[in-house]
């Protein structure tokens, strides 16, 4: 995603050391736990305490002891994603291997060095970028929001009778695995299994590593069918794209396309939502105002973007940054959530465009920024997916209503990815589809 050069305030160069003896109050500030109520109820609450108390640049400790540091400046984040040569996304750089266990909740998430699109960098990650891009551009948007509208539909006839359902388990969770497991290959009958693979993936709990393996064989028998028979899918325009790629190539790229679409998009679905049951300036959206269902969309990538922190990238020598001594090897998050909440930035948007003085403006960090970050057909499909399913269930079920009190909904318990455990709601009960016909 390009972010406008007039909308980034002028930053210092890597090389720029700090003043003579540093900053001897941010050096000996402790790090901050990666976890904790306050990352899931109001994260913009901490995030101004810890820029605060810290600056754009904060020390933290990831679960196990593991130090990181958390980019939580607008520019300082787009400096850090701007320059893919001295933070790269190449995790055999990371100095703490050596205390990493083998069965670290994380891990599957930080990654190791493996031959993916995600876990590569230079020339060889650019290679990876390259098959993912051309094959995910060949997508047709015109059968993919047909490929949305159906599944859409099914779901939404399976608790329409009722007049109460909860969006979250029930639309916005299986909805993107759904279309995204078609569009790889994958039969229908497949997605609730490949969703919750990914939930268990995602989270970053217990069951993180063994979700990883089953992932990965999922994968692989779908590789070795679609070489077997060929489909209008993403799988086998990877096998047709050439390029000298190893099997294990394409499945840990496949893993990562599938696995990076699923939960945000189920999160931009659910906390687009939220939004527009909870706030009156985006309640037309229920209504039938579809242009407002766009501005919805564009709201929470500023507010409550689903990836709150991203890891990850590493220093590939020592610099300075934000004030920060940054040694090589040292880990470093992008705080892309904080980021868009930083001052000097919201200081340089509009005041007068839409409900909140955004309208249109893209120069949010939620899909990150530079070489490493979301691809822009990746972008445009996870947008195709979100849109058109809340357009549907809206002209479905028109006066969808919240049936809980707003302060009892509750976030997942996760500072990297921001979403709902649930979003009960009530509405007119209708007839499912197939009894219309």
């Amino acid at each position: 995603m390009t972010t406008p050069a007039s909308a980034v305030p002028d930053r210092p160069t890597e090389a720029a050391a700090p003043p003579e003896g540093g900053c001897p109050a941010r050096a000996a500030s402790p790090a901050v736990p990666l976890g904790g109520p306050d990352f899931h109820t109001d994260p913009r609450v901490l995030y101004r305490t810890m820029r605060n108390e810290h600056g754009p640049v904060v020390p933290v400790e990831l679960p196990g002891g593991f130090p990181a540091w958390l980019v939580i400046g607008y520019r300082e984040l787009h400096q850090v994603t701007s320059d893919g040569e001295l933070f790269p996304r190449d995790v055999g750089l990371w100095n703490q291997w050596g205390r990493v266990p083998d069965d670290w909740p994380l891990l599957p998430m930080v990654g190791r060095p493996m031959p993916s699109v995600y876990f590569t960098a230079g020339a060889e990650h650019r290679r990876h970028a390259l098959m993912v891009g051309r094959v995910l551009e060949e997508v047709e948007q015109f059968r993919l929001r047909g490929d949305c509208e159906e599944p859409a539909d099914r779901i939404i006839d399976g608790f329409c009778h009722r007049g109460t359902a909860d969006l979250i388990s029930e639309f916005a969770v299986p909805l993107p695995v759904l279309v995204l497991a078609r569009l790889v290959g994958f039969p229908d009958a497949d997605g609730p299994r490949i969703a919750e693979v990914l939930r268990d993936l995602a989270d970053g709990g217990p069951g993180a590593q063994e979700a990883h393996l089953r992932f990965g064989e999922h994968m692989r028998r779908l590789l070795e069918a679609r070489r077997a028979v060929p489909g209008p899918d993403v799988t086998s325009r990877m096998l047709a794209y050439g390029g000298d790629f190893t099997d294990e190539e394409y499945v840990l790229d496949l893993m990562a396309i599938t696995a990076a679409g699923h939960l945000t998009t189920a999160d931009w679905i659910g906390n687009s939502l939220r939004l527009m049951l909870t706030d009156d300036q985006f309640a037309v959206a229920l209504t039938g105002g579809r242009h407002s269902v766009a501005e919805a969309m564009n709201e929470v990538l500023w507010e409550e973007c689903p990836t709150q922190i991203l890891a990850g990238r590493w220093a590939s020598r020592d610099t300075w940054l934000g004030g920060r001594n940054i040694r090589a090897g040292d880990m470093v998050l992008l705080g892309l959530g904080a980021a868009n909440a930083d001052p000097h930035i919201r200081q340089h948007l509009p005041t007068a465009a839409g409900p909140s003085g955004r309208r249109g403006n893209s120069a949010h960090l939620a899909f990150s920024h530079g070489e490493y970050r979301c691809p822009f057909p990746a972008q445009e499909i996870a947008e195709t997916i979100a849109r058109t399913g809340i357009e549907v269930l809206l002209d479905r079920l028109p006066d969808l209503a919240l049936s809980v009190p707003e302060r009892e909904l509750v976030r997942r318990r996760s500072a990297f990815l921001r979403g709902m455990t649930a979003l009960p709601v009530r509405f007119t009960a209708v007839r499912p589809t197939g009894d219309l016909a």
